[in-house]
């Protein structure tokens, strides 16, 4: 049986996953995607928008999109506390679908009206990110 970890992944609303069987995590990471597994080092990571991937000892894939916040290793213990986060089975496709493509429609108008170009392109990441997860934990 392989090694493995408690892992908690919690948001300002809400606890999203709490278990002591997780085998791996893949966080995105504010300087490029990163993984963790049973006894790793201690560490701090920022996060940037995309989508934490977890496997348990079943090697059962679990998908949560978070919009950034910290991810910190100690002690066999991995904690991610997320600006907000949701579950791929909760997303809304369709919404995920709009805001995509209002987003897409904001950064080819950028010359027009000034809109903030960091904001908009964080809004496309969060959005991609969004469908991207919805599609692997279907």
């Amino acid at each position: 049986m392989p090694a493995t970890f408690r892992l908690e992944i919690v948001s300002q609303e809400r606890t999203l996953h709490e278990a002591d069987d997780v085998v791996s995590v893949v966080a995105p990471g504010a300087e490029g995607s990163f993984g963790v597994m049973a006894n790793h080092r201690p560490m701090m990571a920022a996060l940037q928008a995309g989508i934490i991937e977890m496997r348990d000892v079943q090697d059962k894939g679990r998908f949560i999109v978070v919009t950034g916040g910290f991810l910190e290793v100690s002690r066999n213990r991995t904690v991610v506390l997320a600006d907000a986060a949701e579950l791929a089975e909760e997303i809304d496709v369709d919404r995920a679908r709009d805001a995509l493509s209002r987003a897409q429609e904001r950064l080819g108008h950028l010359s027009d009206g000034g809109v903030d170009r960091q904001r908009a392109q964080r809004a496309k990441q969060r959005a991609t990110a969004r469908l991207k997860a919805s599609e692997q934990g279907a």
